[in-house]
Parts: structure tokens; C-alpha cells; sequence
């Protein structure tokens, strides 16, 4: 394992997630109450006993770079090396430009091989298996790969392969899938395989220089690339609604794994033994550090939470600091850091028209409810109309600051005369 370099990919925008990355990268976005998304690629690495490790940054650098520190929550400040790359020159241009950029220290580094990761994947994967896997085939590139249901291939790069697993074909997100099996952004390369692919790559001035797109499916024509499938739980954070979807899972009767055990999920949010694990009780999981005064239910709460006598919360995320007002009732919503939700007030309630696809309700960080105020699901609350402008360009100053969707808005109305809004829909609250 010392031979081997770990670079994960912590760089993306996230655009796909909305006001939940407008302000942080997608890898730091919190999970499961105590936890960041990133944690579960970190806490993979050093159960498989990977330590030589640098995580690329670039959207809201400094986020992750503060948050990983040393990399002492990881096991990394004593015999392993965590180390967090930027951009050497502005933003990068994709995932393959990102490692391209980094060339000259993959190469100082003395690594025989190279594993790239995505920071924004949830699983418990041991490496070394794969590593043996790659070992055994003589391959240039191996590629983790996982089954995909159907309805969502056509958010990832398939392949087709042969009997002894060699790519015979791959697809960045097709538009008709034709391939179950789903690329995890999971790259294990041979080292003189990758700088040589990548230089050829930079050099063509129509690649996106991009792993899916561009890298992969030349190598697939021309090397002898291989496909390590994986059989455990996979999930990829790309949007609100596979965020929302896979939160919910960790509520289940049997959930898709643990947070401990033999493989336990590191964190930077606090302590790792048990007393920083959540908490499940009643249906819902929480920091222990949450005060609950009311009724919560099928909901994922992270530190500094209070729940108010009377409120209702059920089948909802909610991030760090938030209140939820006396009497007030949160229903199938993401509340991020720092929101208040007034007394009194319906957010997100309405939902149930399609039986176990609610419409999810979003609501930005630091954002206040008023008291009396009724918002309906699928809306997006945010903070300000100039924030507005980045999400819905076109269509942001015709927002209501309160009112109905569709009906002229008035600055000083009451807000508590909120119906149900349509889907997608911003908000602005007053």
C-alpha cells in the first residue's frame, strides 16, 4: 500500500444541489447528523490502509481545507501524509485537468499507482480488494463499478463488459441506457499509463478533459482497462433528491450500514468513539446534543437542533442550529445550518400526492420563517432576491417575497397567507 497514491476529486460545484452548495462544497456538506460526506471516502482510505493521500480542492476551497486539517480524525497525523491541492492555475477544467495539474507531484510522490476517488460518494469499500483485483488482471486502468437502477443510469458513465470483466464499451451519461452497470469514479491507474493518457489529453483542445467523457473512453479502445464490480451499498450525493433519498434509507428497520463496527465512519465533527455516533430513537436519528421539546419522526437532526414544545418534525433533515418554533410543523424538508422556523408556522406540509416520492422543500442556510407562515412542497426558501438571481436568472425578480405563486406579491404582506406554492419554485421570505 505504500506505493500507492490516493488523490480524491473534492473540487466540484455541486450546481445540481442547489442553495445546499451555494456556500460550501458538495464533500462538506453534512450527513446522517454528525457527519460530512467526505468522511466516508477518508474513513475508506484508512481502513484500507491507504495514508498517502492529497484531496483536491477548488469550489469554496477553503471549506475542506479547514475542515481536514492535519487529517488527525482520519488516523493520518502519524504515519500517513494528507495533504490538500488547489489549483494551479484558476479553476479546474474537469476531473481529468484536475489530476493533470498535479502531475508533477504524482510523480514526485514515487507511487507505482494511483487510486482516484470522488469526495461526494457514500459506501464502505475496501480498496485493497480492488488493488489485488487490478494486480492479478495486469490492467492499465480499473475502473469501480457498481448496478445502477435504470431510471437513474443516465446520470453516470456505463459500461459493458466482457466475461473476465475487460471494458468493451463505455458511455458517459447516455441519453437511452443500455448498460446496468454504472462507473463509481473509482480510477485505479498505473502511473506512466496515466501521465501519458492525461498529457495526450491536455493536448487536444476539443476534450472537456474529463474522466467520463474523454480519458476513459479512448483508453477503453486502446488499453486493457477492467471493471472491479462492487457488491456492497453505493450512493452517489448529486442531487437533492438522492441527497434527501439516501438520508432517509439511514432510518429504515435494516439500513444500509452502520456507523460503527469493524468499519467505522471517521469524523472532524467530534469525538469517533461512541459517544460521537448518532443516536437513533423513535424512528429518527440525532446528535446527542439536541433539544427536544416536541415531536420529531422519520427526521435526521445535527447538532445544536431544538424542537419547541408542540412542533412536529417528520421525514426531514435538519442541519446544525435550527429552531423549530412552538406549535410549527416541518414536513419532508432539508432545513440547512442556522434556520428558524417561527411559531405556528407549516413548512413543507402538503405533501403525500405521490406515495413515497414527496416533494421536497428546501430551505437555505440561515434563513427566517415568520411566524403564521405556510409554505407548500417542492419549494426552495431563499435568503435574498440577488441570491435568487443565481438559481432562477431569468425569472428571480418576478419571486414573491410573500404571497402566492402566480399572484402579484407585496413586499409588507402578511406572510401567514401563504397557500401551496408550486414545485421548483423560490421563495423570498420577508
Amino acid at each position: 500500500m505504500n506505493q500507492v497514491l490516493v488523490l480524491i476529486l473534492a473540487g466540484g460545484r455541486g450546481t445540481r444541489m442547489g442553495v445546499l452548495c451555494h456556500e460550501r462544497p458538495k464533500p462538506a456538506l453534512p450527513f446522517a447528523g454528525q457527519f460530512r460526506v467526505i468522511d466516508f471516502t477518508l474513513s475508506n482510505c484508512f481502513h484500507s490502509g491507504l495514508h498517502n493521500i492529497a484531496v483536491l480542492v477548488d469550489h469554496h476551497r477553503h471549506h475542506l481545507r479547514s475542515y481536514l486539517g492535519n487529517g488527525r480524525a482520519w488516523g493520518l497525523d502519524k504515519g500517513g501524509k494528507l495533504e490538500v491541492l488547489e489549483p494551479s492555475r484558476g479553476s479546474y477544467l474537469g476531473t481529468a485537468d484536475a489530476i493533470y495539474q498535479n502531475l508533477d507531484y504524482i510523480e514526485a510522490s514515487g507511487a507505482k499507482r494511483v487510486l482516484i476517488l470522488a469526495a461526494d460518494h457514500v459506501y464502505k469499500m475496501d480498496y485493497g480488494k480492488m488493488l489485488a483485483f487490478h494486480n492479478s488482471r495486469g490492467a492499465t486502468l480499473t475502473v469501480g463499478a457498481t448496478p445502477i437502477p435504470r431510471e437513474e443510469a443516465h446520470r453516470f458513465g456505463l459500461m459493458n463488459l466482457d466475461e473476465a470483466n475487460l471494458i468493451r464499451s463505455f458511455a458517459e451519461k447516455p441519453q437511452t441506457p443500455q448498460y446496468p452497470l454504472a462507473s463509481m469514479g473509482i480510477y485505479l491507474f498505473d502511473v506512466k499509463a496515466l501521465v501519458r493518457r492525461l498529457t495526450e489529453d491536455a493536448q487536444d483542445p476539443a476534450s472537456p478533459h474529463d474522466f467520463g467523457m474523454s480519458v476513459i473512453p479512448r483508453m477503453v479502445e486502446i488499453d486493457e482497462v477492467f471493471a472491479y464490480q462492487f457488491q456492497g451499498h453505493w450512493a452517489d450525493i448529486g442531487t437533492v433528491e438522492s441527497y434527501y433519498r439516501t438520508s432517509m434509507e439511514l432510518l429504515a428497520t435494516s439500513p444500509p450500514f452502520s456507523f460503527d463496527g469493524a468499519w467505522p465512519v471517521l469524523t472532524a465533527e467530534g469525538a469517533n468513539p461512541s459517544g460521537a455516533m448518532p443516536a437513533a430513537m423513535e424512528g429518527w436519528l440525532g446528535s446527542r446534543d439536541c433539544t427536544i421539546r416536541g415531536q420529531v419522526s422519520r427526521s435526521i437532526l445535527s447538532p445544536g437542533v431544538k424542537v419547541e414544545p408542540g412542533a412536529i418534525v417528520r421525514d426531514s433533515i435538519i442541519m446544525a442550529n435550527c429552531v423549530i418554533g412552538k406549535h410549527s410543523v416541518v414536513d419532508s424538508c432539508i432545513l440547512d445550518e442556522g434556520v428558524n422556523v417561527g411559531e405556528l408556522s407549516c413548512v413543507g406540509i402538503g405533501n403525500g400526492l405521490t406515495p413515497g416520492r414527496p416533494e421536497v422543500t428546501v430551505v437555505e442556510k440561515g434563513v427566517t420563517i415568520p411566524p403564521g407562515a405556510v409554505i407548500g412542497p417542492g419549494c426552495t426558501v431563499i435568503l435574498s432576491r440577488r441570491r435568487a438571481r443565481r438559481f432562477w436568472p431569468s425569472s428571480a425578480d418576478r419571486l414573491p417575497i410573500s404571497g402566492t405563486v402566480g399572484k402579484t406579491a407585496h413586499p409588507d404582506a402578511d406572510l401567514s397567507s401563504l397557500s401551496q406554492y408550486e414545485s421548483s419554485k423560490g421563495i423570498i421570505p420577508n
